[in-house]
């Protein structure tokens, strides 16, 4: 049996064309992901909310606004939020809160729907193309009517590297959706701890 040509198959493939495309999205989608959960990690907390403490000691609540306004990261853009609504009644201060944190959310679990997307459907796509290859390769041996098993080994060859490309694409976007999935749970649990001890801080009643 000949060497298979890969590139070949990829032109003569619209499923692996697909698939390649599938590819470059979870690629992009995790890349873009990766960048902005490193920026939303917000590296000492406590000395963050120790400032704010000691600025709101000293009674300037405008230079605390306009410190955490400065910073982007999930848990200052919570703090701000808390600091320009500081007069309201706690219980529904931390309601706001509550709020804000599910649009923080949002924001964590931006295009993590792409990558799950893609897990859960690009061992399908490969499972067609490979199902259509095995479909050409019979069709081949019966319209040739001669070459046996070597005809069809060779065309089922070829499709099986559709099953091949929809593992590569599938197996990488579910770890990756994992991973990240992993990184929202633990930001927002850090976002409701460090909201409730910047309503102690605050000392609304």
């Amino acid at each position: 049996m000949e060497n298979i040509n890969y590139l070949d198959v990829l032109r003569q493939s619209f499923t692996l064309v697909i698939l390649s495309f599938c590819s470059l999205l979870s690629f992009t989608v995790a890349f873009e992901r990766w960048w902005f959960f490193r920026k939303a990690r917000h590296k000492k907390v406590d000395e963050f909310l120790s400032h704010i403490s000691g600025t709101l000691k000293e009674g300037k609540r405008d230079k605390a606004v306009e410190y955490t306004a400065k910073i982007d990261s999930p848990v200052a853009r919570i703090f701000n939020y808390a600091l320009l609504h500081g007069e309201m009644p706690k219980r529904d201060l931390e309601e706001l809160l509550a709020t804000k944190r599910q649009e923080e959310k949002l924001r964590l679990e931006r295009f993590l729907g792409v990558l799950g997307t893609m897990g859960n459907i690009a061992p399908f796509i490969g499972l067609f193309g490979t199902v259509v290859g095995i479909i050409k390769a019979f069709r081949d041996l019966a319209l040739s009517g001669t070459g046996g098993p070597t005809v069809v080994a060779s065309g089922i060859a070829e499709a099986l590297v559709a099953t091949a490309g929809g593992l590569a694409v599938a197996i990488p976007a579910v770890i990756i959706f994992n991973y990240f999935t992993r990184r929202v749970k633990v930001i927002m649990s850090e976002l409701e701890i460090y909201s409730a001890r910047l309503i102690i801080t605050m000392g609304n009643k």
